[in-house]
């Protein structure tokens, strides 16, 4: 049995106004309080490289620069990230050039379906700003949360040894 249209009610969800510096420019949104990163970039601000894969941290297609340093956008709270600096793969590429990393996943074939790549070169991307020349354990810790379905993770290494100055 359902109640007539007049007795239903509608909750209305308290909203916080924030601020973002995504790709450094800021936004102005109001939000509930509970809303991700993840879902104010996608939701909001149609910034759609960060995927949502397993709201749970455990995949890494999600991942962004906050601050510069690689993180889960589906584990912070929207309203965590005012006054950090927010890089998503959409503004990586600078002056229509792409960034070295994501040139290199290019050149060495790094990416097959494409769904984990955003999360694959921002992680790699915050690696390098850390270390420019990592070792392959290094690199490969920093890239254990980020599940690649396809496999392309000997590909994925070969780009970042080469961005590493190291053979391949």
């Amino acid at each position: 049995m359902s109640l007539p249209s007049s007795h239903s009610s509608s909750i209305e969800t308290p909203q916080t106004a924030i601020e973002l510096t995504v790709n450094g420019r800021a936004y102005a949104l109001r939000v509930e309080p509970r809303r991700t990163l993840l879902d104010a970039l996608r939701e909001d601000l149609h910034l759609t490289g960060a995927k949502p894969g397993c709201n749970m941290g455990q995949c890494g297609a999600c991942t962004v620069l906050l601050g510069g340093e690689a993180v889960y956008s589906c584990l912070l709270l929207a309203v965590e990230c005012q006054d950090q600096a927010i890089t998503t793969i959409e503004g990586l590429a600078r002056d229509d050039e792409l960034d070295p990393v994501q040139q290199a996943f290019i050149e060495h074939d790094a990416l097959q379906c494409g769904f984990c790549t955003p999360g694959q070169v921002l992680t790699l991307k915050a690696l390098l700003q850390r270390n420019e020349h990592p070792t392959d354990e290094e690199i490969e810790r920093a890239m254990s949360g980020n599940i690649c379905r396809c496999g392309a993770y000997p590909k994925i290494l070969a780009a970042a040894r080469a961005l590493a100055g190291r053979p391949l």
